[in-house]
């Protein structure tokens, strides 16, 4: 029984090279799925296709997106960068840039479509940023998005959190819409999970932080525990879960309701 439905079906994963894009593109090919791949460098992963393209240019990834072409029934937005590159190069990629690539997507979705993207537990400060997200959120252009980041660099910092939490959020209210298509959009907050990237975050971000977020499992997660939800989320098997943040945190998030975890390492004073 094809209890996830993936067979035959055309998908999309951005950040296809490494860590959580890599293992989830694996698991999709091995599902069955036809499976076209997006990253900044190339893939060892033997796809249906790969393209090589740079999510800082809006014209790229429209190119892209296009020469991939037909039918898609879902997206996986894994690329991203980490808080030790430059802010506005973070915010391109993780924010401005999977959301051109999502919009681009959608125009070849029909209903039964599926995206899920790869936010972060450092997004979790979301909900104190409500106005300036909104604000953002608000700008449909890409160009004009990474003025206001520029004009805001108070609010974007380092680019990572921020760009984490305009993610989440804008899954949230754009699923809304959406879903009157018949297309579905989620996204997962991961713990620290052992990728590639994970080196970046080391020099960039005190022990006390990551330790905490690694609570209360107090292991990092692998890549391919980080696929599994990517790939359930998009599955027929999830076919009523839609708008939805969904921490893959080993408890980290319960642990903070229920308040045994201090969350204050983690912010920062945010």
């Amino acid at each position: 029984m094809d209890f996830l439905g993936y067979k035959n079906k055309r998908v999309i994963v951005s950040g296809c090279f490494s860590g959580m894009g890599e293992a989830t593109a694996r698991q999709l090919v091995e599902l069955g799925a036809e499976v076209h791949g997006l990253d900044y460098k190339e893939t060892s992963l033997e796809l249906a296709s790969f393209t090589q393209v740079d999510l800082r240019d809006p014209a790229a990834i429209d190119a892209a997106v296009a020469g991939i072409g037909g039918k898609v029934d879902a997206l996986f937005n894994c690329a991203g960068l980490p808080q030790t590159a430059p802010a506005l190069d973070v915010m391109k990629v993780n924010y401005a840039g999977t959301r051109r690539v999502t919009e681009q997507v959608i125009k070849l979705m029909s209903e039964g479509g599926a995206i899920a993207s790869i936010s972060s537990t450092g997004g979790i400060g979301w909900s104190q940023h409500m106005p300036q997200l909104m604000e953002l959120i608000s700008i449909d252009d890409y160009d004009a998005a990474i003025k206001w980041c520029e004009a805001n660099p108070d609010h974007v910092r380092e680019g990572y959190a921020f760009s984490k939490e305009a993610i989440i959020v804008w899954t949230m209210l754009v699923s809304s819409r959406l879903i009157k298509q018949g297309i579905r959009i989620n996204c997962t907050l991961p713990a620290p999970t052992q990728t590639p990237m994970m080196k970046h975050f080391e020099e960039a971000t005190p022990a006390a932080v990551l330790e905490a977020a690694m609570q209360p499992i107090n292991r990092r997660s692998t890549p391919e525990e980080q696929a599994g939800p990517l790939v359930l989320l998009n599955s027929d098997a999830a076919g009523f879960i839609n708008g939805v943040a969904l921490p893959v945190d080993g408890g980290f998030m319960g642990g903070i309701a229920t308040g045994q975890i201090d969350l204050s390492a983690m912010m920062g004073g945010r």
